[in-house]
């Protein structure tokens, strides 16, 4: 990918001669940004457009008027072909705008680039639309397999450390509930100790 774009590089800038130039001067070899390169051919192909219908072309279609006013006519093609260039190059401007084609090609530059280091062979289509989008969905699906597990895990581990805390709540309970009867064990005993003596005494007079 990045030859062929070298390559219309080289090749944009050859082809616009002497009349143009292109935008930066690149290395043999090299590449240049994609943004660049779009408005080089865009510059070619302007070149082309004007040279196709060039001067001599347009007097043969306005014989008459160039024979009676050839300064005129002079001027009305030099008018037409700056607007037909104005014309193309806004046309080209409100589609980048439009379809944020600056952002699109420098982030596919930035993703060739980063690419170069990569040894692994990319991702291709087998031809069999099943098994693409099981294989383009699997490593999501694991993602969310694994997501789920480690919920469950928290969850699981959140709902032992609440049981362990609510037996420690029962066994607390029931250690106040055991001192309680104890307590009021003595209490009755107590009662009845003093019954006793009273039985054996005497109330007092």
């Amino acid at each position: 990918m990045a030859a062929a774009r070298t390559v219309n590089a080289e090749s944009a800038c050859e082809e616009k001669g002497p009349e143009g130039s292109c935008p930066e001067s690149v290395p043999p070899g090299a590449t240049i940004p994609r943004v660049k390169l779009l408005d080089t051919l865009v510059d070619t192909f302007l070149q082309k457009l004007v040279a196709a219908g060039s001067f001599q072309r347009f007097t043969d279609c306005y014989k008459r008027l160039h024979q009676l006013q050839p300064e005129m006519t002079q001027r009305i093609y030099d008018k037409f072909v700056t607007q037909l260039q104005t014309s193309v190059r806004e046309e080209i401007s409100e589609i980048k705008a439009e379809g944020n084609l600056e952002a699109v090609l420098n982030a596919l530059d930035k993703i060739v680039e980063e690419g170069k280091d990569r040894t692994e062979p990319a991702w291709r289509p087998s031809g069999i639309p099943a098994e693409d989008v099981r294989s383009a969905l699997a490593p999501y699906l694991r993602q969310q397999r694994d997501a789920l597990r480690r919920r469950v895990h928290r969850q699981e581990a959140e709902n032992r450390q609440l049981a362990e805390a609510v037996l420690a709540g029962r066994g607390q309970v029931e250690e106040l509930r055991q001192q309680g009867r104890a307590r009021q064990q003595a209490w009755q005993a107590l009662r009845r100790e003093q019954r006793e003596l009273v039985g054996v005494l005497g109330e007092p007079e």
